[in-house]
């Protein structure tokens, strides 16, 4: 029976937290979260917001302890709070000690090879003069990705070294190093997981990275893969999630090499990127399968009803300050175009401000429309 009186909190306020909250107002089902601000995205469609910092021990305790389960919307919040929590009977999902792994990508990477889970080859350094001793001693060799163990997100804590001028951008602290893998294509597979074992999981979907900013910037669905390549896919991202024994929706972004193999690049515990264009091209959005999932209820259908192409909105660059949207109305003039804002009253370049989902019955006419999007849907100050 749905216990619609069990207290669902979620630490983090920004436009995850935002989809998740307008997904449970379907059922009129109150969720309670935590965040800085109460202008956050979030705050104006939370059954409940209460003004706190999920990095903060105190904080993520008293939050916790209002709760019955708890989740999140972003990877860095305390865990020294939610091993507490858990001590004290709270049901956690990702649980405490699956989130410290996943957060740090050194444990995570290791992980994989651990559990025999194809990923590149890599080495785990403490810091960037060891990196640099490496080369010198001829025990690392360019070109290599260097990674920073935590708090990187959104192309962020990543420094791609081609070659000894390029040095000057090795950043600081304990890092991973990985093989530069020769990439045909960046593809992901959103899988959710209850507490009865259930899995399910979403089409295979294919990613286009904006050059500068190193984030997705399209996403199409379905990748044009082959049917034994999504296959595989598919497999892999629900071996990562069984393995982990986690509960929850977990994003797992692959690589697809030149040679054709299938590589784990990295995981996401939460809501992700990569399964926006759920909300209007699938049956279940992954906002209402997170909820599903932690709440330990049926987990829906992932079908596909329609192809689509997602668009992330970013901020243009150039420009900081108040947000202004040129070619909003155009945009909503074109059938199939979905545009989810996420309501941040200041856009920075490259910034995050919302989505497009365009869906289309032809794949290639959806992506025509989203370039058309991308084009036209200009977010500047005045």
């Amino acid at each position: 029976m749905f216990q619609k009186s069990k207290k669902l909190g979620i630490l983090g306020g920004g436009q995850l937290g935002k989809m998740i909250a307008l997904a449970a107002g379907n059922w009129h089902f109150p969720i309670k979260f935590l965040d800085k601000k109460s202008d956050f995205p979030t705050a104006r469609y939370a059954a409940e917001f209460v003004e706190g910092n999920f990095k903060n021990y105190d904080d993520v305790l008293a939050f916790g302890r209002t709760c019955d389960v708890i989740s999140i919307e972003i990877e860095h919040v305390n865990t020294e709070a939610l091993l507490q929590l858990e001590k004290e009977g709270k049901t956690i999902h990702p649980a405490p000690e699956k989130l410290i792994l996943i957060k740090d990508k050194g444990l995570q990477k290791q992980f994989y090879a651990d559990n025999n889970l194809p990923t590149s080859a890599f080495q785990l350094l403490d810091n960037e003069e060891i990196v640099k001793k490496e080369i010198a001693n001829g025990n690392l060799s360019f070109p290599f990705v260097q990674k920073t163990r935590g708090e990187g997100y959104d192309g962020k804590g990543v420094a791609v070294i081609k070659s000894e001028d390029d040095l000057r951008k090795l950043l600081s602290g304990p890092c991973l190093i990985e093989e530069l893998v020769d990439i045909e294509k960046e593809i992901a597979v959103i899988v959710a997981r209850n507490e009865m074992g259930e899995v399910v999981s979403y089409p295979v979907v294919e990613m286009e990275f904006n050059p500068v900013a190193n984030l997705v910037e399209f996403l199409i669905c379905p990748s044009d893969i082959t049917e034994e390549q999504a296959e595989v896919s598919d497999k892999l991202a629900r071996a990562v999630i069984e393995k982990l024994d986690l509960c929850g929706l977990l994003a797992v972004e692959l690589f697809l090499t030149k040679k054709g193999e299938i590589l784990i690049n990295e995981v996401a515990p939460r809501p992700h990127n990569s399964g926006h264009h759920t909300i209007d091209s699938c049956f279940t959005s992954q906002f209402e399968q997170h909820i599903r999932a932690v709440m330990n209820l049926p987990l829906g259908s992932t079908k596909m009803k329609i192809p689509s192409v997602m668009v992330n909105l970013l901020g243009a660059d150039g420009f900081t300050g108040e947000a202004f949207y040129d070619g909003f109305e155009s945009c909503l003039n074109v059938e199939g175009v979905n545009l989810h804002l996420y309501g941040k009253t200041v856009t920075k370049p490259f910034r995050k401000m919302g989505h497009a989902t365009i869906v289309d019955k032809d794949l290639e006419e959806a992506k025509r429309k989203g370039k058309f999007v991308k084009d036209n849907l200009i977010i500047k100050t005045k």
